[in-house]
């Protein structure tokens, strides 16, 4: 075959197969996190980021339960203000990425002192695992343990986390304001916050 058939025939076999994603090289693809053995049946956001308008906005999400750390915590103890809810588990690599993003944006809030709080909810660790995971990396907010990755505080969500990570902006009614499908960015998620944090309460 000459050489120049074969680079094209190439080209179209790897692009049919980049369609199925067999061909991908990005680890977050569905098809690499399949075949990545702890990561079976992980699927990622692609960063799609989605902002509700207040006529937009579905009912309060009402989330409880114990944290890692053996503690508790309730959005009922947070009326009135921002909340910031992370979905991630220690065994996603987009989870590990974003955690830095998560903790700075959290800090800021904090400095700032605006009407904001952030809780994670760690996804089929276990609580010591995910604990260990949050102090080696200086997170400073609490986690709620789903260590079962499909309990009661990933059934409080409504079905809008249906990737890992997602991240959900509640208003101060508890309402979803806004949504990010994959990690995020310091300034994406501060920019969503503030729109929030912006609003008539």
């Amino acid at each position: 075959m000459p050489r120049a058939s074969g680079v094209l025939l190439a080209g179209a076999l790897c692009a049919v197969a980049l369609f199925i994603g067999a061909c991908s090289n990005d680890a977050n693809s569905v098809a690499a996190q399949a075949k990545a053995g702890d990561n079976k049946g992980y699927v990622a956001g692609d960063g799609t980021v989605e902002q509700l308008s207040l006529e937009q906005r579905a009912t309060p999400i009402s989330l409880s339960g114990a944290t890692v750390d053996g503690g508790s915590w309730s959005s009922a103890d947070h009326t009135g203000k921002v909340v910031v809810v992370n979905v991630w588990g220690a065994w996603c690599p987009p989870c590990v990425e974003e955690t830095p993003t998560l903790q700075q944006v959290s800090a800021a809030m904090t400095s700032a002192g605006k009407p904001v709080t952030f809780v994670g909810i760690d996804l089929r660790d276990s609580p010591a695992t995910a604990l260990a995971f949050l102090k080696a990396n200086g997170v400073t907010y609490p986690s709620i343990s789903d260590s079962v990755g499909k309990g009661q505080p990933m059934l409080a969500l409504q079905g809008r986390a249906p990737a890992t990570p997602t991240t959900l902006v509640l208003d101060r009614q508890g309402r979803v304001a806004a949504r990010i499908l994959g990690p995020t960015t310091v300034t994406t998620l501060t920019a969503l916050i503030d729109d929030v944090v912006a609003e008539q309460a």
